[in-house]
């Protein structure tokens, strides 16, 4: 479980920091917003029609969500690399509370590090590197963590919804 930073929190000498968005912002444009309200309203209508009504009662709390979030700006969060663990906004994780890392560089789609956690709660924490020298963050974590050399891409989720514009 992280904790929250406060003055008794020891987080020890920071290696790397750099800020974060809180979300994806996503330049959509005007096909986009059309083409997910036809496939919103086919899929509220499906729901409708099959007697899914909580089927479609998702669809349009999704809709809801995904317009408001589009129409909000992400808040920037500090994150940081320390001896003793990770910093993300005032959640301070401890390396005995994370199992693996790995890195996905492919400019320009994916620049990111991908760290999982041992809670079931909360497996897997992507965290985008900007402008970081991957090599440099990746020595430092390997200090620390175990990496995962086995993972080339990044998770589907992500992906779907990259290509989907729905982070």
């Amino acid at each position: 479980m992280p904790k929250q930073i406060t003055n008794s929190v020891l987080t020890g000498k920071i290696l790397h920091n750099w800020k974060i968005e809180e979300f994806e912002k996503f330049n959509r444009s005007r096909r986009w917003y059309i083409f997910m309200i036809i496939l919103g309203l086919a899929l509220v209508l499906y729901g409708v029609f099959s007697g899914n009504f909580l089927f479609s009662l998702i669809i349009i709390l999704f809709s809801i969500i995904i317009f408001l979030q589009s129409h909000q700006e992400p808040t920037e969060v500090p994150f940081g690399i320390s001896e003793l663990g990770i910093m993300i906004g005032n959640r301070f994780y401890e390396y005995n509370e994370l199992e693996k890392f790995y890195i996905i560089y492919d400019p320009p789609e994916t620049k990111s590090l991908f760290i999982d956690t041992k809670s079931t709660t909360r497996p897997l924490l992507r965290i985008p590197l900007k402008d970081n020298d991957p090599l440099k963050v990746r020595s430092t974590l390997k200090q620390y963590l175990e990496e995962d050399i086995e993972k080339e891409e990044e998770p589907y989720s992500d992906k779907f919804a990259r290509v989907w514009k729905l982070h």
